[in-house]
């Protein structure tokens, strides 16, 4: 889900009120409120009004809680584990998870409880947008004896503040029935990643996680003869980084056995970690090349509460953007056969020279570690369906089973001219 559902409005802080209001202010931001009013420059000649400066304001709002999700039904069982015999129907597999619940009234967000999904929804924000976002822990339905926390980190973001960083040993952890407002200042372009970083391991093992990038000003500003409207990865100055469609992508792996204890309400010891799925946005082979779905839609199906498709569409010619992000623990190399893919950025940072000068990746392979991000970009070759997968073959599979399965997707391309323009990521 793009941030195009989100509300934004005027960003209505003075100078005043950041010099005057200290901790207070601080403290208005995390309740929710935005204190201050536009500057009387009657009130001294050296402050003028900072009404053509402030950046708008994008508000979100998520719930955390848990809830069921579906796996590929080809995997073997693996008893009692896999498929839990706890799980409704069409589901087998217990999460936690993030929802987007931005413009729900009060009754609505309180009825997402146990229904989360994985990924978290997928958000982007414009560099320079200064950014509010409401955590509601709504608990956890299949377990009313835990009292967990939730938090948003932003993963790599640069120089958060304490407050609103989301570790919960320096920040604040949400309880359940409460809300708390983080606020960020976005200043660099880049894709980054986020999860809960309360009982962090577990938590993100579950299916806290997802991918937020931010646009950068250069989108404003089009590089040599580009056209308004050309779209950019980067502030890279020469338009090395344009792009025609892009597409965004969570790794992780699923320990079902972890899962099913956390729905038993049993421990797990997380020193014999030993995945049985492998997933590109909360999804295995062949479920990542289905449609996007829609969390609040109950005749989505199966796949319901894992909305994000992984399904990469493009047009001959087109310049495609790969956003990768990996919040599993273990190292993970995307490969594409005929396709030659130039990684442009790591963990949200442009590869440049001192001088500037590009040091950006050719190949066809892309490795990407625990807690990482890479930015990548192709030229979609001659029509035809090409895959995108992990080349370790033991995650190409579901559970162990036969056929391809795991970190794999496809990449459809078209005739010159086919698609129309792409309005949202992922589609």
């Amino acid at each position: 889900m793009s941030t195009q559902n989100h509300h934004q409005q005027p960003r209505p802080f003075s100078r005043r009120a950041l010099l005057y209001g200290g901790a207070g202010t601080v403290a208005a931001i995390a309740g929710g409120r935005l204190l201050g009013s536009r500057l009387d420059t009657t009130a001294s000649p050296l402050v003028r009004p900072l009404a053509a400066v402030v950046p708008p304001v994008t508000e979100l709002h998520f719930a955390a809680t848990d809830g069921w999700v579906s796996m590929p039904s080809g995997a073997p069982p693996n008893a009692p584990f896999w498929p839990d015999a706890l799980a409704p129907s069409p589901f087998d597999l217990y999460v936690f998870g993030f929802r987007n619940v931005t413009g729900m009234d009060d009754a609505t967000v309180k009825a997402q409880r146990g229904k989360a999904q994985i990924s978290a929804p997928l958000i982007s924000f414009d560099q320079g947008t200064d950014v509010k976002l409401t955590l509601t822990n709504l608990g956890l339905s299949q377990r009313p004896d835990l009292v967990d926390g939730h938090t948003v980190h932003w993963h790599g973001f640069q120089n958060a503040i304490p407050l609103f960083d989301g570790v919960p040993e320096l920040s604040i952890s949400v309880p359940i029935g409460r809300d708390f407002t983080y606020f960020y200042r976005p200043h660099e372009a880049g894709t980054y990643m986020y999860h809960c970083h309360f009982e962090d391991v577990e938590h993100v093992q579950m299916g806290m996680t997802g991918v937020v990038f931010v646009r950068p000003v250069q989108n404003q500003h089009p590089v040599g003869a580009d056209p308004m409207g050309t779209k950019y990865a980067y502030n890279d100055g020469d338009g090395s980084t344009r792009y025609d469609r892009e597409f965004a992508f969570m790794l992780t792996e699923i320990w079902a056995e972890a899962h099913y204890r956390d729905a038993h309400i049993q421990t797990t010891d997380w020193t014999d970690y030993a995945p049985s799925f492998w997933a590109m946005n909360g999804r295995c082979y062949p479920d990542t090349v289905a449609p996007n779905g829609n969390p609040v839609d109950p005749a989505a199906g199966r796949l319901r509460y894992q909305p994000n498709s992984s399904l990469i569409t493009a047009n001959e010619g087109d310049r495609v953007l790969l956003r990768l992000a990996n919040l599993g623990y273990q190292n993970h190399s995307l490969t594409t056969d005929a396709i030659t893919l130039t990684t442009a950025a790591k963990d949200a940072a442009l590869l440049t020279g001192r001088d500037g000068s590009k040091h950006y990746l050719t190949g066809n392979s892309v490795e990407i570690g625990p807690g990482e991000s890479r930015d990548v970009l192709f030229t979609a070759p001659a029509p035809g369906t090409y895959l995108l997968y992990d080349r370790n073959y033991g995650y190409l599979t579901n559970g162990g089973g036969t056929g391809y399965g795991g970190q794999m997707t496809e990449i459809r391309i078209s005739p010159r001219g086919t698609l129309g323009p792409q309005t949202t990521p992922n589609t």
